[in-house]
């Protein structure tokens, strides 16, 4: 039975899903918890890997919604990013942090440390700790290894702009769950 609740709920517009996946649960093997920062790009967006069009390296984001695209930045680091938006193929969320909460045992192996607070606390460490690297790319999110559940509305929504990116970087495109934690950086404000 597919872990998404209907098909279209990621084939919406990326900084609304972004929004709508604080508190969701995402999986991996078992492992992984509630998402706590997300990032949102499409095409049109100058920061977006989907900008100037589809390449070999970007291919994930112009095919079917719902499913991963793994890149690595810095020659060091994976990042795993939820393809959506339909009617703009190239969109897609970057999953910035977790709040960790099934297989910290695993993710404490993974990642060297048994603080909580800096198992998923990064795109990287993230993928680190939830063994996400290229052979996900282009995998369905329904299927297993993943299981990725909405939950309810956050107390509270935190809007800013994006870390590390030169072009684009006063759209207010990452959310996050107030107050957390478990997110890569605080927000300002």
């Amino acid at each position: 039975m597919p872990s998404l609740p209907e098909p279209d709920w990621l084939a919406r517009d990326a900084a609304t899903v972004a929004r709508d996946l604080i508190g969701a649960r995402l999986l991996v093997g078992g492992v992984g918890g509630l998402i706590v920062e997300t990032e949102a790009y499409d095409p049109a967006d100058p920061a977006s890997h989907s900008f100037g069009g589809p390449r070999p390296r970007n291919a994930a984001m112009f095919g079917p919604v719902g499913r991963a695209y793994v890149y690595r930045i810095y020659g060091a680091h994976w990042c795993f990013n939820i393809v959506c938006d339909q009617t703009k193929p190239g969109s897609a969320v970057l999953i910035r942090a977790l709040e960790p909460t099934d297989g910290l045992d695993v993710m404490a192996v993974r990642r060297g440390t048994d603080d909580p607070r800096n198992l998923c606390s990064g795109p990287g460490k993230l993928c680190q700790a939830l063994a996400i690297d290229k052979a996900l790319d282009h995998a369905p999110l329904d299927a297993p290894p993943f299981v990725l559940e909405p939950g309810p509305p956050p107390a509270g929504l935190a809007v800013g702009p994006r870390i590390g990116i030169t072009k684009g970087a006063e759209t207010p495109w990452r959310f996050g769950l107030k107050g957390s934690p478990f997110l890569s950086r605080p927000f300002r404000g």
